[in-house]
């Protein structure tokens, strides 16, 4: 075994994650319980390894946003670097506080959209409520249905630019009065007004509807003084902001596991202690390069050469997947990400069950650092959204998994197949299709990674004190 483990080391084994991939080589081997499943003995050996023998991420994309930085700041810096979250230093904090008083969080880039989106929404209603004469108490009766639709909003708030009510006859009730023209009120309003069908009426956001965020909207959302003059620090504990929950260098592999697959993680920073300083961050992208790297060895191919059928994946049925058509808007598909609190949705050809591409709950980006892929879009389906966002990513010559295509696999895949597809393809999930290309599953980072390892009962004990949430099936 020994000369096995050396011509294996010889036979180009050299990478970072591949020497991590030996340590978890020589403990496997080292277990000797003939009682312990494949899946105990995974858990004994990543139970030994400390977290901080992970490989370090890039220095590029361990970074950190002061609390009084603007939203604007943020997410130029979040874009820089190809990050979509970051660690929120509290620049109040005194020089020697410990790592649990200098962060106070974690900012997402889809947050930073979503809380822009709301604010923005109150301002020109402010504005539309002053050039019209209308009171609040009127205007709090009329529905948004951009913000309705996306983010939820109960019926006492007041929302976007597509102010409505209804008639008893179920018509919209708003027009614009006294013939007041667009100059005065402004064009987002003036287009709101001009009658846009009630969303009691369709559950769905019209191509119509979609086409008045296009294009001046949101160059007058990234120009506005919320975007340029808000400070990071003032949207704490807003739509999609994280509690700072970290490791420390000392803590477990298996730990580490575990947070990013059961406890839905995304990524982890790792801190040392005496330093008062994250020392790493680890992704779930991460640990699939990881285990990618790891292929060849024992332990690895003992789980890797599993089928997915053999594993239980998919784990959601085909009548439980969320998707949307492909001449259904993409706000509908992020409105569908955030009911359903799901990273990405597949778009189907409308009548079947044909998937056509994937959009993540990543790619509202765009809605921000490329408003001109809208301009020449009047109607901003699902499928025109993919395809404007391919045109500005091949003119811009940026490299993005939206390039790739519809990636997809079969039940009769290995899983070590399905890990090297992903880590090429730098995509989160992947689609599992029929013989005839018909959507019978997905599967995610976060599926695998909860197949490598499980959950001992009472493992975590009083460890998250409250700061996240435990999933409903939790044994702690």
């Amino acid at each position: 075994m020994a000369m096995m483990r050396e011509s294996s080391r010889g036979s180009g084994m050299s990478s970072p994650e591949a020497k991590l991939g030996m340590q978890v080589e020589d403990l496997w081997d080292m277990i000797l319980e003939p009682q312990l499943s494949p899946t105990e003995k995974l858990n004994a050996c990543f139970e030994n390894i400390p977290v901080s023998a992970f490989p370090p991420a890039p220095s590029s994309q361990v970074i950190e946003i002061n609390s009084d930085a603007s939203l604007a700041e943020a997410v130029q810096l979040m874009s820089e670097h190809k990050v979509l979250s970051a660690p929120v230093v509290d620049v109040d904090a005194p020089k020697d506080a410990s790592w649990i008083d200098r962060y106070i969080g974690i900012v997402e880039f889809v947050g930073i959209v979503v809380w822009i989106l709301h604010q923005f929404t109150l301002s020109l209603l402010g504005q539309y409520s002053s050039a019209t004469g209308w009171g609040w108490e009127l205007l709090g009766k009329c529905r948004c249905f951009f913000l309705d639709s996306f983010l939820e909003i109960s019926e006492n708030k007041v929302g976007l630019c597509i102010l409505q009510s209804e008639k008893e006859d179920g018509s919209d009730g708003l027009e614009l009065l006294n013939g007041e023209p667009e100059a005065k009120i402004g064009p987002a309003v003036a287009a709101a007004v001009s009658g846009v069908s009630s969303p009691r009426k369709r559950g769905n956001l019209s191509p119509r509807s979609a086409a008045i965020i296009s294009g001046k909207f949101f160059e007058a959302l990234t120009s506005s003084d919320f975007y340029r003059n808000t400070k990071v620090c003032d949207i704490s504990g807003s739509f999609r902001w994280a509690p700072f929950l970290a490791l420390q260098k000392a803590n477990s592999f298996l730990t580490m596991l575990l947070l990013l697959s059961k406890y839905r993680m995304k990524s982890i920073p790792v801190v040392d202690p005496g330093e008062g300083k994250i020392d790493n961050i680890i992704t779930q992208s991460a640990v699939i390069h990881m285990l990618e790297e790891c292929s060849g060895l024992h332990w690895f191919e003992s789980w890797g050469t599993k089928k997915l059928s053999e594993l239980g994946l998919p784990l959601m049925k085909p009548s439980r997947i969320f998707k949307v058509y492909e001449d259904e808007t993409v706000l509908q598909a992020f409105k569908l990400m955030r009911e359903k609190r799901v990273g990405g949705v597949p778009v189907v050809e409308r009548g079947g069950r044909k998937a056509v591409g994937n959009i993540s709950i990543r790619d509202i980006q765009f809605l921000l650092i490329a408003p001109e892929i809208y301009k020449n879009y009047r109607s901003i389906t699902a499928k025109n959204f993919l395809t404007a966002v391919r045109s500005y990513l091949e003119e811009h010559k940026e490299p993005s998994p939206l390039l790739n295509g519809m990636v997809t696999c079969k039940r009769e895949n290995t899983i070590k197949e399905v890990i090297v597809m992903l880590n090429s393809k730098k995509i989160h999930r992947i689609y599992v299709v029929d013989d005839d290309g018909n959507l019978e599953g997905v599967i995610t980072l976060r599926d695998i990674i909860s197949k490598l390892v499980h959950e001992p009962r009472g493992y975590f004990g009083d460890f998250f004190d409250g700061v996240l949430p435990l999933p409903e099936n939790s044994r702690v």
